[in-house]
């Protein structure tokens, strides 16, 4: 029904082609379209605070709905195993031309399908390269296909039993760093290093000390749930020090690397030797992944299918093509800056409300809220009242954290999808009066919800409202 008597007349080629591709697929499957359309009414009727997530472009969109979906292209740009794949050779350079231009990178791989593929690539790349090649030469060997069955075992073992070194999942690092419920632990020897149990803050002296403990191939930095800069001068040299290949995983951040907000020290560029990211989140471009990484690592790399990968798929790779160019503009890097303004304005204006945020604050595009200490709420409770009200936002867990991992004692606030809206400082102070009065009004119910009395929830609802009104998401979509 969205899509009765639409008037074409006032929208955009864009808006234009968006409706055409929905109003094709209605004809097909009305569930899927009705789905789509429902999304994009519940997107704009709620704000969405989740750090890992944005609104990519209706160009970026568009890219991904097209006949390149059809194509089988295994290899790389120009060294494929399939003929006609011409045209994919093109996106794909122009993807990786962009992403060097950008990150200012030796060596770019756009094929990833998400930024835990982007990982896995990266692991086996540093594995083939720094074990696998070298154990083939002593043998005398050229390729690994020439080993024997005894032969390929025992480097197997080699591969399997090297370790890596990173952020814990409690302290705020991801899943795939190690996570023995990830494959990560199951392909390696994983080990973990956690913030200060005072602070919450990285101490670079302690890890140091556990670098030297554990002596791992690679040493990763990188977080889904830090609220503060990493410096990477500091984290290259414990990486030197134990003769560690350093690797970055800046898929939350990424966005403020391309931006410049992180600069010197604090971007990792200029340290790492091997950087992963998604091309979502800060960066704003299709949901997917991505490696940059120094020369020595180009070829294994490129080699993520057969590696890990299967074959890539064009149509996301013509997305990030679009999306990365779309970021090597100076508005973005205007848009960057104002997501980290915005976070530390609304991390400010909800401490000065008495709320208790971790680190006092941020140095990024997140926040990470105690809701137990403030309101006695669980982080599930909290979401769940939020949404109520007309915020989207995800529980998290906190550092040792005594709740775990699926009610959690917090809850993960972002700035890059409000920002992309166009919302400045003075909504954040909105927006942290409505997060302040609906919990502080939050009735538990059961352990995983809370209530808030309907008088207070209209009333912060039509906050909301005001704001979405105002700063509307696609607002050259026009439909009923």
């Amino acid at each position: 029904n969205y899509l009765k008597n639409v008037k074409l007349e006032n929208q955009t080629s864009e808006a234009i082609g968006y409706l055409a591709s929905i109003d094709s697929i209605n004809k097909v499957n009305p569930l899927v379209a009705s789905s789509i359309l429902n999304e994009l009414q519940d997107q704009r009727s709620n704000l969405k605070l989740i750090a890992s997530e944005n609104f990519s472009s209706l160009p970026v969109q568009l890219a991904m709905g097209n006949l390149l979906t059809d194509k089988y292209s295994e290899g790389f740009a120009h060294h494929r195993f399939y003929e006609g794949c011409k045209n994919v050779d093109i996106i794909e350079e122009e993807a990786n031309n962009q992403a060097k231009k950008l990150f200012n990178a030796e060596h770019a791989y756009v094929q990833p399908h998400s930024g835990s593929d982007a990982n896995l690539v990266a692991f086996w790349s540093i594995l083939v390269q720094k074990i696998q090649n070298k154990e083939i030469e002593k043998l005398n060997k050229k390729s690994l296909m020439q080993l024997t069955e005894e032969e390929y075992e025992k480097v197997r073992q080699l591969l399997v039993n090297q370790k890596v070194l990173g952020m814990s999942l409690n302290s705020g690092g991801h899943l795939s760093h190690g996570y023995r419920m990830n494959m990560s632990s199951k392909m390696m020897r994983a080990y973990s290093y956690d913030v200060d149990k005072e602070t919450n803050v990285l101490d670079y002296k302690k890890l140091l000390e556990r670098a030297k403990e554990v002596k791992p191939l690679i040493f990763l930095a990188g977080y889904s749930a830090y609220p503060k800069k990493l410096n990477f001068r500091k984290l290259k040299e414990i990486a030197d020090s134990v003769g560690a290949v350093f690797m970055v995983d800046m898929a939350h951040f990424s966005g403020l690397v391309a931006g410049g907000v992180f600069e010197g020290e604090y971007n990792p560029m200029p340290y790492a030797d091997i950087v992963t990211s998604t091309t979502h989140k800060t960066l704003r471009g299709p949901r997917g992944g991505m490696i940059l990484c120094k020369k020595e690592f180009s070829e294994t790399v490129d080699k993520g299918c057969p590696i890990v990968l299967g074959g890539p798929i064009p149509n996301i790779m013509a997305a990030k093509a679009v999306a990365l160019k779309e970021a090597n503009s100076e508005s973005f890097k205007t848009y960057a800056h104002q997501i980290v303004k915005n976070a530390k304005a609304l991390a400010e204006s909800l401490m000065k409300k008495g709320m208790s945020i971790l680190t006092g604050g941020t140095e990024n595009h997140l926040i990470m809220l105690d809701v137990f200490k403030s309101f006695n709420l669980n982080g599930k409770q909290a979401e769940f009242a939020l949404r109520s009200c007309g915020i989207t936002a995800n529980r998290n867990s906190l550092p040792f954290d005594q709740k775990g991992a699926w009610y959690t004692s917090g809850v993960r606030i972002g700035t890059p999808a409000i920002t992309t809206l166009g919302m400045k400082e003075e909504q954040m102070e909105i927006i942290a009066e409505v997060i302040y009065e609906t919990l502080k009004n939050a009735k538990e119910t059961t352990k995983a919800k809370a209530e808030v009395q309907e008088n207070i929830l209209n009333k912060n609802r039509e906050k909301i409202k005001n704001l979405l009104d105002k700063f509307m998401l696609y607002p050259d979509l026009i439909i009923n």
